[in-house]
């Protein structure tokens, strides 16, 4: 079966590796001329890693990552905790593999360098596609051409898959905006910040920050409610003051780490209403294609992740029937993906309160059972994607 994957981010590689792995003739046309991720920090938990270890990709995850030992969850003002949950040893004994903090790029690198090279194809931006009985036909800007038994929509929140299928919608601006930096590990070598995830949160706004790039950088994002830069591209550069401004009465820590900024930038946080359908005959999404998610549950790598080995197994059990593969992959990735759409989504609720009894009723609860532990992370962390059984 040949297939072909429209986005070379990390969502496409993934899923061209794991299709590849299941004994597929898969190739993956990226519409830049290179692949490449924006500076940018990624946190991959266990429900993701350990799909890519499978691929044999685990000496390259342990080079280029972090393993934190906590998610530390705080108070904007004072650094109180309000909640610490083990991300190290004990998360990897309970859940089969570890998790990581990792630079986009890295991942992205290591991804496409486990992908033999012949089957990479950059230039190529979408145009059209359709379909004529068992085949699909896929047209680039270049003038390139390419039939395929099976086509996948792995190019992101803008996708040209999703337009060509289901027409054109534009995404939602949420209202939030954010910016983040990466800080070189000697500018801030004097704050002491531990191996760990750490975020703060505060009223209309929380900060997350936690190391990448085995240690070298530190990746900080600032998230604000009720920003006036409405542009989601991720190469808009920001302004530092703007951020200090922002964060203004905040911990030391945080302004510390915001003023170390090399540069910054800013985006606008967006997001659309969970697709109704993901399919059409041979055609399929994946990733931020068919769910992109708000970033407050560090999950949208992984989901994208999980939707590749997803796809992969339901076509390795079903070669002779790719519509109907296609329709179960839909309806097993669907719910949980809508899941995570919807906790992104309520956590950016939870981390912004005001100082009040809302913000106490949620501390306390933190405290008492906390969404991180791993009695209530279990749901997630435990997920193997490839198992469809």
């Amino acid at each position: 079966m040949k297939i072909v994957v429209i986005g070379g981010g990390i969502g496409g590689l993934s899923a061209a590796l794991h299709l590849l792995h299941a004994g597929f003739d898969v190739h993956v046309y990226e519409q830049a001329p290179r692949i490449t991720e924006i500076g940018a920090g990624i946190q991959m938990s266990p429900n993701a890693s350990r799909l890519l270890i499978r691929l044999g990709l685990k000496k390259a995850l342990d080079a280029a990552g972090v393993r934190p030992l906590a998610v530390h969850q705080r108070r904007w003002d004072n650094g109180r905790t309000l909640q610490r949950a083990p991300l190290g040893s004990e998360i990897e004994t309970t859940f089969g593999a570890p998790y990581y903090h990792l630079h986009r790029a890295d991942l992205a690198n290591l991804l496409a360098a486990a992908l033999p090279a012949e089957r990479l194809h950059v230039g190529h931006k979408l145009a059209d596609l359709e379909q004529n009985g068992d085949r699909v036909t896929a047209r680039f800007d270049n003038g390139a051409t390419v039939e395929t038994d099976l086509l996948v929509g792995a190019d992101g929140i803008h996708s040209r898959v999703r337009h060509v299928l289901f027409g054109p919608e534009k995404p939602r601006f949420t209202g939030c905006v954010a910016w983040r930096g990466l800080v070189p590990a000697e500018r801030v070598a004097k704050l002491g910040i531990e191996v760990a995830s750490n975020n703060w949160m505060g009223p209309d706004g929380h900060v997350v920050h936690y190391w990448v790039s085995a240690g070298r950088l530190m990746n900080v994002v600032c998230v604000a409610e009720h920003g006036d830069w409405t542009s989601d591209g991720w190469t808009d550069k920001g302004n530092v003051a703007d951020a200090l401004a922002r964060y203004e009465g905040w911990h030391p820590m945080v302004r510390s780490l915001i003023s170390a900024f090399p540069e910054t930038y800013i985006w606008a946080l967006h997001d659309r209403l969970p697709l109704p359908q993901w399919t059409a005959g041979r055609v399929t999404l994946l990733g931020d294609a068919c769910h992109p998610m708000l970033p407050f549950m560090a999950q949208g790598a992984a989901q994208s992740i999980e939707d590749g080995a997803a796809l992969a197994s339901l076509l390795s059990a079903m070669p002779d029937d790719v519509p109907a593969a296609l329709r179960r992959y839909e309806e097993i990735r669907k719910p949980r993906a809508t899941r995570l759409q919807e906790a992104s989504a309520n956590n950016r609720t939870r981390f912004h309160l005001q100082d009040g009894p809302d913000q106490q009723k949620r501390d306390e609860a933190l405290a008492n059972s906390g969404d991180r532990s791993i009695a209530n992370i279990g749901w997630l962390y435990a997920h193997d994607a490839a198992d469809v059984g």
